[in-house]
């Protein structure tokens, strides 16, 4: 089996595009495609069922990447251990990060961990949690950093960095703003139910945390009226800040205590886990064991 090949139909089943694959992999369409129609043709099967808006692996093609992402896996977790034991400071590196908290991570981060090793070649992909442990679980990703609850965590390894409360926001010039506790003092608690009349911003329902928010609703007594539900805490403090709406979003967002709004903490505190994910079975180098230490540094400062 040729390696270069493999790469090639793995991306394909991960883009779910041939299109977005040759994008990814610098080839035109039609180079990948030939690459495909050879390899179908040695194997005398069809490896994907091909449509204009997905292309999903057949039963045949669902084999042959089990076998492909384990070849691909033993090669990386074969030279990563290579290059630890000779100290040679070289090799890729593939991770992902969640939108929003991830790039803040990883732009902090990434300076310092590429000072100390100038010859790693990093691959970052922001995705989502559930992407990020699919491609952890098969060999496509190194590692990944995402924040969940302990029940959505996989059989794959996680590091704990960091455990992130979950705090009540509501704008500033609202009427209960005034009991905020002032900037750098522990926040006061607040019980949601004086705002159930209010509107609310969530996180749409497929997110790791809005399984956590709709219990913390539920613990309080009343079903929230739900304004609007998107997939970035930003837009939901660009929304609070207007005067438009209240939310209940994970610490990172309001530390910096921004203009426009007032905190407060919940009565029971809840919190998550943000966390370093790798496979079951893969060989975590020491490269990927100094990102980590730096993104926990990152998170703990």
């Amino acid at each position: 089996m040729d390696l270069k090949q493999i790469e090639y139909i793995v991306k394909i089943a991960d883009e779910k595009s041939i299109t977005r694959a040759a994008e990814k992999l610098f080839l035109t369409q039609s180079a990948l495609n030939q690459q495909l129609l050879r390899l179908e043709k040695e194997l005398g099967v069809q490896l994907f069922k091909r449509t204009k808006s997905d292309w999903s692996p057949t039963p045949a093609g669902e084999i042959y990447l089990e076998g492909a992402r384990e070849i691909l896996r033993v090669r990386r977790t074969t030279y990563n251990r290579i290059s630890d034991l000779a100290d040679t400071k070289k090799g890729c590196l593939s991770m992902g990060f969640t939108p929003g908290r991830g790039i803040d991570m990883f732009t902090n981060v990434y300076p310092k961990f590429h000072s100390m090793y100038p010859d790693i070649t990093v691959e970052p992909n922001e995705l989502s949690v559930f992407k990020q442990q699919e491609l952890i679980a098969c060999g496509g990703l190194d590692m990944g950093f995402m924040t969940l609850c302990g029940n959505q965590r996989t059989n794959d390894h996680y590091i704990t960095l960091f455990r992130e409360e979950i705090v009540l926001v509501i704008p500033h010039g609202h009427p209960l703003s005034r009991n905020a506790a002032p900037k750098g003092e522990p926040l006061a608690v607040m019980d949601l139910a004086s705002l159930k009349y209010e509107p609310f911003a969530l996180m749409y329902k497929e997110s790791t945390i809005r399984p956590m928010i709709d219990h913390i609703f539920r613990r309080s007594g009343f079903v929230p009226n739900v304004l609007f539900e998107t997939s970035s805490n930003a837009t939901i403090l660009s929304m609070i800040k207007a005067h438009i709406c209240c939310g209940v979003i994970p610490w990172h967002y309001v530390k910096d205590y921004p203009e426009g709004i007032a905190c407060f903490a919940l009565p029971h505190h809840p919190s998550w886990d943000v966390t370093a994910s790798y496979g079951k079975y893969a060989y975590l180098s020491t490269p990927a064991k100094t990102f980590i230490q730096l993104a926990k540094e990152f998170w703990t400062q």
